[in-house]
């Protein structure tokens, strides 16, 4: 192959990705807000941070903290906002980089949310509970630590503090322009998408909402959304903290919830940290990482049981 050739195929290639790029860009469109409330806006260190209020203003603050990856958004709670809110004031927040909140390109670490959570707990909330899941688990851990926001309980929905090893070059080629964002898309694209929710959110793959698939989608697709989930990719949000030394000296009583059938964080990891940390465990049958949207009705039942009453 003489040079001539090689150039013209990389350039014919570089276009093609360039052309893809644009055509998924144009796809996505404005994300709706997916839960029942009111929408409003935390002004953050420049950002805008959009969370749902739902249910009377009075009742007990409950603050639900969705998980991290490509299309992820506060709609992962979709299944149990609305029940919640009987009972509860329910804040459901798009963490910045994720959902409706604004995504600038930042290098995003574990110190930018914990220090997000602190001051939003402290400046939006009253004493509340927070119900936090998969690696915002170990966010809210930190932000709860030491001179961190008063907390009436944390709800943890499978906490891991780290996804393995650091890659910090992966974060590097995912920023880049053009390269990055070809393959950030093919990460980010709905089968890609689908699997992981096969994989590691639903034991039960009948109970996937296509809604649900399409709104991560939207999600990962929108300005500047592939910044964030870069970080995760390369492991630059896992927390440096040793999660079970870190509960176990934790002031605020704890309740683990677990997917018996998990499998990125095992339903073993779960007993070890609980036994770690004498804390409680709650496990539900038929699930994995995400048993709160797979099995709402169930969760609730067991959330409720290991909460303050509100009906005086």
């Amino acid at each position: 192959m003489n040079l001539k050739t090689l150039l013209g195929g990389t350039t014919a290639a570089i276009a093609g990705v360039v052309l893809g790029n644009r055509y998924l860009a144009a796809r996505a469109e404005p994300l709706e807000n997916p839960l029942l409330g009111e929408e409003r806006t935390y002004r953050w260190r420049g950002m805008d941070v959009t969370y749902t209020v739902a249910g009377d203003e009075d009742a007990p603050d409950l603050v639900l903290c969705h998980g991290i990856h490509a299309g992820a958004s506060s709609h992962e709670f979709e299944p149990i906002v609305e029940s919640l809110a009987e009972r509860y004031r329910v804040i459901a927040v798009d963490l910045p980089g994720f959902g409706r909140s604004d995504r600038p390109p930042l290098v995003y670490s574990d110190g930018l949310y914990v220090e997000f959570l602190r001051e939003f707990l402290r400046d939006e909330t009253d004493t509340p509970i927070v119900v936090a899941s998969s690696l915002t688990g170990a966010f809210a851990v930190q932000a709860a630590s030491d001179d961190g926001p008063a907390l009436e309980r944390l709800v943890l929905i499978c906490p891991l503090a780290s996804t393995g090893d650091e890659r910090p070059w992966v974060r590097t080629l995912l920023r880049a322009p053009v390269v990055g964002t070809g393959l950030f898309n093919v990460l980010a694209s709905r089968p890609a998408i689908r699997y992981f929710y096969d994989r590691d959110g639903y034991y039960d793959d009948n109970r996937i909402d296509e809604a649900e698939l399409e709104y991560a989608w939207q999600s990962a697709h929108q300005p500047g959304g592939k910044y964030a989930p870069a970080s995760f990719a390369a492991g630059t949000l896992d927390a440096d903290i040793d999660l079970a030394t870190e509960l176990a000296a934790l002031e605020v009583p704890t309740t683990l919830v677990w997917g018996r059938d998990a499998d990125l964080v095992s339903l073993r990891d779960g007993r070890d940290l609980a036994d770690a940390a004498d804390l409680e465990l709650v496990v539900i049958d038929y699930a994995t990482q995400l048993p709160h949207a797979e099995h709402p009705e169930k969760f609730i039942e067991y959330l409720e049981a290991a909460l303050p009453r509100t009906d005086g």
